[in-house]
């Protein structure tokens, strides 16, 4: 991944004195996003089940602008508690909270027949209770600041798509929190939006969820014929969180050049993918994930 982010569009400095709280920072999508912000003038808080990776993250997006502060918090989304501490150790350090991003997430492929009550529940628990949580540790710093959220959704939930039965439910509650909180809280000037990537090169989701042999055949599925880049969410990210988008509000951008509309699933053949589900190593291996 490029060390650097640059664009024509955006102004250098546009995010002077933000503060942007991101869960799931150490990943590769939320990271781009939060250098993006970093690199155009914010500082940050990253927050991650491994501390230890966060901290490292953190560290190595500081570097990124002279002066910038970027701080790496071991946190699980599922604790409640601790996100409140985490917002807490945020306002301290920095004194305020601006923008949240909500990205913690877990994906992997099982059909129904082998995915667990226990793989199912904790999917949900990390999307959208995790989304829920952060969020609600953070109203106070929202409201208080007028500022602006943005959920890490999908778009697996638009259309019924085999092996991601856990994984559309959560994104689409995380569709529905993101609807009414921007309704709830909007007459407090705090506004809420949805990203829903598509399929994005060289993250761990692609690599977990696509198989080699079928990458091609999935980039000729996208109308745009490429891959979407961690670039394109970080362009989305600005676009939200800047004052150009001052009027969007419950919004869902969707970044993936058009690939759902071509009804594009996990490129595994179907139905004899479900019909012969005990034979796929894929089932045997993600039957106790997360």
């Amino acid at each position: 991944m490029a060390a650097t982010y640059t664009t024509s569009v955006f102004q250098p400095g546009i995010f002077n004195n933000k503060i942007v709280f991101c869960t799931g920072g150490a990943g590769t999508i939320c990271r781009r996003q939060v250098e993006a912000l970093v690199i155009l003038g914010a500082n940050a808080v990253i927050v991650g089940r491994r501390m230890e990776v966060t901290e490292k993250v953190a560290a190595e997006i500081q570097q990124l602008r002279k002066g910038a502060k970027v701080i790496g918090l071991g946190v699980d989304v599922r604790d409640y508690k601790a996100l409140q501490r985490a917002v807490a150790r945020t306002v301290e350090d920095f004194g305020k909270i601006d923008y949240v991003i909500c990205g913690a997430a877990g994906n992997f492929l099982a059909d129904f027949k082998h995915l667990s009550s226990n793989a199912f529940k904790a999917v949900v628990e990390i999307d959208l209770l995790g989304s829920f949580n952060t969020v609600k540790a953070a109203q106070d710093q929202l409201i208080q600041n007028k500022g602006n959220v943005i959920f890490i959704s999908a778009t697996l939930h638009y259309y019924g798509v085999p092996f991601q039965s856990h994984v559309g439910a959560a994104k689409a509650g995380i569709d529905a929190l993101s609807n009414a909180l921007a309704v709830e809280l909007g007459p407090f000037g705090v506004r809420f939006n949805c990203i829903a990537p598509g399929p994005i090169d060289g993250t761990e989701g692609m690599s977990r969820l696509l198989p080699k042999e079928m990458l091609e055949m999935a980039r000729k599925s996208v109308p745009l014929q490429r891959f979407g880049t961690v670039d394109d969410i970080a362009h989305a990210t600005v676009f939200l969180f800047s004052p150009a988008s001052s009027f969007i509000t419950g919004a869902t951008i969707v970044v993936d050049g058009a690939a759902w509309h071509t009804g594009q699933r996990i490129n595994l053949p179907y139905p004899e993918s479900i019909l012969h589900s005990d034979e796929l190593d894929f089932t045997r291996q993600n039957k106790s994930k997360l």
